[in-house]
C-alpha cells in the first residue's frame, strides 16, 4: 500500500490532483474556525472546554457532524453541507413527482446541468431558512444551552449573520465543485469526510481521558470489528445475470455479451439515516414554535438527547422504512426491464417484460431486509454505549459517521486506482 501512494505521488497529473484536493479541504477546515460576525467566541470557547459539546441541542447533532463541529462553534461554515445534500434528496424525490424533472434527468449532460442549477438554489433558500433558525437559537441560549453566543441582536447584527451563514454554504457548495472537477473523488463526499474524521481524535481523547486506557482500548477494537463490519456490506451485491442477443446491423455482427446488474444489500446509503433524523427532528421544531411547557416537557424528554428507549425503538423502525422508500424511487424495475427488452437482454429463465420487472422487484425487496437492519442497527450503536455507559459522550466509532467514512474512503481509494491502473501501477486493493 505504500508503494502505491508513492507511486500515486510519481505521477503528475495524479499529484496535481491530490494537491489540490488537500488544499480546498485545508480551506474548508479553516472556515470551520472563524467566527460568525457579533458572536461571543470567548463564551463558546469557555464552554467547549468545559462540557465537551454534552450540552448542545440534539437535534442538530447531524448538521454539526457534517460540518466537523463547525456548529458549536457557530462559525462561518456552521451550516456545512448539510442544506446541498437536504437539497439533492428533494431534486430526487421531485423527479418522481414531476415530468418535467424526470425528462431533463434523461436529456443527458444539458438536462443535468438544469437539474444542478435547480439544485444550488434550493440549497441556498435552504440555507436562509436554516441560518435564521440557528441565528434565533444561539441568541436564546438554545444552540448551548445556557450560553448566549450572540448576544444584543438587533435586525442589522441579525442580516449580517443570516447572510455570512449562507454566503458560507454557497462557499462550501463551490469548494465542493472544485474538487470534483479537478481533484479526487467526489466534493462533497470528501469534505463530510474531513470533517467526520477531524472530530475523531477529540472523542478519542475525551474517551480516554473521561474512562481510562482499558475503556479507550476496547472502543477501538469494537470500532474495528465495526468498520471490517461495514466493508463487508458495503461492498455485498447481488449480481443478476444478464444475457444479450446477436443482432445484425449491417454487415456486422452486435450483441451476444454477458453483463450483470449490480444490486447492493446497503443500496440507499446514509440516506435513510438522514430522512429519519429529520423526521424525528420535527417535535422540536414543533414545541419551539407553539412554545407550550407540556409539549417542551415531553419533547425534551423524548426527543432532546436521542437517550430514551422509545425514541432509539422509533429510529430504528424509520430507518428500515425509508430504506424500502429511497430504494423504490431510486431504482425502478419496470424502467429497467423495458430497456434491458429494449435492447434485446434477458434474464436466463425470466421471461422479459413484466416477468423480468416482477423477478427484479422481488430480489430488491428480499436484500433490502437485511441491508436496511444493518443500517438501522449501525446507526443506533451510540445511543445504545451511551445509555449502557451513562456519559453523553459521543461513541467515535458508530452510526452516520462510520458509514460515510467507510464509504468515502473505498470509493476514493477506487478512483485512485484506477488511475494507476492506467498507467501501469499496482494499486491499493491488489
Amino acid at each position: 500500500m505504500l508503494s502505491a501512494f508513492a507511486n500515486a505521488l510519481k505521477i503528475p497529473e495524479l499529484r496535481g490532483k491530490i494537491l489540490f484536493t488537500l488544499a480546498m479541504v485545508a480551506i474548508y477546515r479553516l472556515g470551520s474556525y472563524i467566527p460568525v460576525p457579533g458572536a461571543d467566541y470567548a463564551a463558546i470557547r469557555q464552554f467547549l472546554d468545559s462540557a465537551q459539546n454534552s450540552g448542545t441541542n440534539g437535534a442538530y447533532n447531524l448538521i454539526n457532524l457534517f460540518s466537523g463541529g463547525a456548529l458549536t462553534q457557530f462559525a462561518i461554515f456552521a451550516l456545512g453541507i448539510m442544506p446541498y445534500i437536504t437539497s439533492s434528496i428533494i431534486m430526487q424525490l421531485l423527479g418522481v413527482v414531476i415530468p418535467r424533472l424526470e425528462a431533463l434527468r434523461k436529456e443527458g449532460e444539458a438536462g443535468q446541468k438544469k437539474i444542478q442549477q435547480y439544485t444550488r438554489l434550493v440549497t441556498v433558500g435552504l440555507a436562509l431558512l436554516q441560518s435564521a433558525g440557528i441565528i434565533t437559537l444561539a441568541s436564546n441560549s438554545q444552540l448551548l444551552q445556557g450560553v448566549n453566543i450572540f448576544p444584543g441582536i438587533w435586525w442589522g447584527r441579525f442580516l449580517l449573520a443570516l447572510t455570512t451563514l449562507t454566503a458560507g454554504t454557497a462557499l462550501i457548495m463551490w469548494i465542493g465543485e472544485l474538487i470534483t472537477q479537478r481533484g479526487i473523488g467526489n466534493g462533497m463526499s470528501i469534505l463530510i469526510f474531513s470533517s467526520i474524521v477531524s472530530q475523531l481524535p477529540g472523542q478519542g481523547g475525551a474517551i480516554l481521558q473521561a474512562r481510562g486506557a482499558w475503556v479507550f482500548a476496547g472502543v477501538c477494537f469494537l470500532g474495528l470489528i465495526i468498520i471490517v463490519a461495514v466493508i463487508t456490506v458495503e461492498q455485498a451485491q447481488r449480481r443478476i445475470p444478464v444475457q444479450y442477443a446477436k443482432r445484425m446491423v449491417g454487415r456486422k455482427m452486435f450483441g451476444g455479451s454477458s453483463t450483470y446488474i449490480p444490486l447492493k444489500v446497503n443500496q440507499a446509503g446514509v440516506i435513510p439515516i438522514i430522512f429519519a433524523s429529520s423526521l424525528l427532528y420535527l417535535p422540536v421544531l414543533l414545541s419551539s414554535i407553539m412554545n407550550r411547557p407540556w409539549l417542551t416537557n415531553f419533547v425534551t424528554r423524548y426527543f432532546q438527547r436521542g437517550d430514551h428507549p422509545g425514541y432509539i425503538i422509533a429510529y430504528f423502525v424509520l430507518i428500515i422504512a425509508f430504506a424500502y422508500f429511497y430504494n423504490s424511487i431510486a431504482f425502478n424495475p419496470v424502467d429497467t426491464a423495458d430497456n434491458m427488452k429494449k435492447y434485446g437482454g434477458v434474464i436466463p429463465g425470466i421471461r422479459p417484460g413484466r416477468q423480468t420487472a416482477e423477478y427484479l422487484n422481488n430480489i430488491l425487496t428480499r436484500i433490502t431486509l437485511p441491508g436496511s437492519l444493518f443500517l438501522a442497527l449501525i446507526a443506533i450503536v451510540p445511543f445504545l454505549l451511551q445509555n449502557i455507559s451513562g456519559t453523553a459522550q459521543q461513541f467515535p466509532f458508530g452510526g452516520t459517521a462510520i458509514l460515510i467514512t467507510v464509504g468515502v474512503g473505498l470509493e476514493t481509494m477506487k478512483q485512485i486506482e484506477s488511475q494507476l491502473m492506467m498507467r501501469n501501477y499496482e494499486g491499493f486493493l491488489r
